[in-house]
């Protein structure tokens, strides 16, 4: 209750900082867009109809679904969401590992920056053209069995010839347009409100959809289908999972540092013990985001081809759940994680800049030894961030087909919502500081767990 009431306090704090206050109605207010833009489907769909499809089938469509918060069972003009922005982002980062021209322009600062999101934009649109004539195909041809009978998911005007041409036209500019949209409100919440707008996109997504996940389970326990003790337990793992990640998510390895005593003026400064943190989850929620647009690659390409049996038969091994997807998934999950880790922490950057500063490890010299010593920590310390995200990523999807569960009960959603709260709050916490408000967090800070 303490807690609450510290994080209810802090609330009317920031309203209380008119520039504060201002970010946070904008940012809300974006976010409202963005749900709205999630409920009003394109032209030529029966969307009851295709949620009938959602409802009775367990495929990848569903994971990504739920990102975007029922938007794509609707098809609305938010189907797709802000993930061909991520795609285009692990992609353009991935070919700055092998192409100088794009390694060159991430070394550049700023301006460089500005540039690789530029080509980012571009990249976007062509994905997001490209997965949305896709979608278009599939849903011009999907057939949902129905109590009325096998039913089509275009209205008849769309169905065939001509209109259905100019459907698949409508649709894939349509959700073309929605894409371009919905980054464009996540720069802005990023330029101008608090937090991470594309992560907090994302997290508008995945809670958009709890509503209905425990509408769902109500309507189970009144109907008897699943028995009381079966939600209690459902319960119970879902504040488990969420527990488990809040506990990961703040362990920390911290490295001492020591500044050199020097004489400025009469005065003796420096000598002071601090600290160099680094998160066992390096790399946040990053790889697990990279890695679920990369499993959405197989079950999109198969839309494009409804009638080739070896497609669909393919992306059939890529549903959540299956093996084949859960070592996948998990495989790049550890991938990514590592390749992000060295793209955020360079060691020699870190020990040429404690180097500058005066500072120095305890036991280790500077400049080479230092780097090796962090690129050793950094290593060890992101194995078991990469085990542990792949473990919440995989295991929690297999639990939920054995308990044959109408709803995702942690993983990668709750995993994302975790994280991006989580970070959320702590660049709040930070411009609260600024006005000598406390913040959400006990102490002003998280309290990093040390992880040796």
């Amino acid at each position: 209750m303490e807690a609450l009431k510290k994080a209810i306090d802090a609330f009317v704090n920031a309203f209380k900082i008119e520039d504060l206050r201002k970010k946070l109605l904008f940012t809300l207010g974006l976010l409202i867009v963005y749900r709205i833009g999630a409920h009003i489907t394109i032209p030529g769909v029966n969307s009851a109809v295709l949620s009938e499809f959602f409802r009775n089938s367990n495929n990848l469509f569903g994971l990504y679904d739920s990102f975007t918060g029922g938007a794509f069972a609707k098809a609305t003009v938010f189907a797709l969401g802000i993930m061909p922005y991520i795609s285009a982002s692990i992609i353009i980062q991935l070919m700055g590992s092998v192409i100088p021209a794009i390694q060159m322009l991430q070394k550049e600062g700023q301006e460089g920056r500005a540039k690789l999101n530029q080509y980012t934009r571009y990249f976007t649109v062509a994905l997001a053209a490209l997965q949305g004539w896709g979608i278009s195909v599939w849903l011009s041809s999907l057939k949902v069995s129905t109590a009325a009978g096998s039913m089509s998911v275009l209205a008849d005007d769309f169905a065939s010839g001509a209109g259905n041409i100019g459907f698949r036209l409508l649709a894939t500019l349509t959700f073309t347009a929605g894409t371009i949209f919905v980054m464009y409100l996540g720069e802005q919440i990023t330029s101008h409100g608090v937090g991470n707008g594309i992560s907090l996109i994302i997290f508008a997504g995945i809670v958009g959809g709890l509503p209905r996940a425990v509408m769902a389970e109500a309507e189970m326990l009144k109907e008897g289908i699943h028995p009381l003790a079966f939600e209690v337990m459902i319960l119970a793992i879902v504040v488990l999972i969420v527990g488990f990640i809040v506990f990961v998510e703040q362990a920390t390895r911290r490295i001492p540092l020591q500044s050199p005593r020097r004489t400025v003026g009469s005065k003796v400064v420096g000598g002071q013990s601090s600290y160099l943190p680094f998160k066992v989850n390096t790399a946040n929620v990053i790889p697990v985001i990279f890695a679920s647009c990369i499993m959405f690659i197989p079950a999109m390409i198969a839309s494009w081809f409804p009638n080739v049996t070896a497609m669909q038969s393919f992306a059939s091994m890529f549903i959540p759940g299956h093996i084949s997807y859960s070592v996948v998934d998990a495989l790049l999950i550890i991938f990514f994680t590592f390749f992000y880790t060295a793209i955020q922490y360079n060691p020699n950057d870190i020990a040429e800049n404690l180097k500058r500063s005066g500072g120095f490890i305890p036991g280790v010299r500077p400049g080479k030894q230092t780097a090796e010593y962090i690129d050793h920590v950094l290593t060890r310390i992101s194995l078991p961030g990469a085990l542990y995200l792949a473990f919440i990523s995989v295991v929690p999807l297999h639990l939920k087909n054995e308990l044959n569960m109408t709803f995702y009960i942690g993983g990668t959603s709750v995993l994302i919502v975790v994280g991006v709260a989580l970070d959320t709050l702590r660049q709040l916490e930070a411009q609260l500081h600024t006005k000598n408000y406390e913040g959400f967090l006990k102490n002003g800070r998280i309290r990093g767990r040390m992880a040796n």
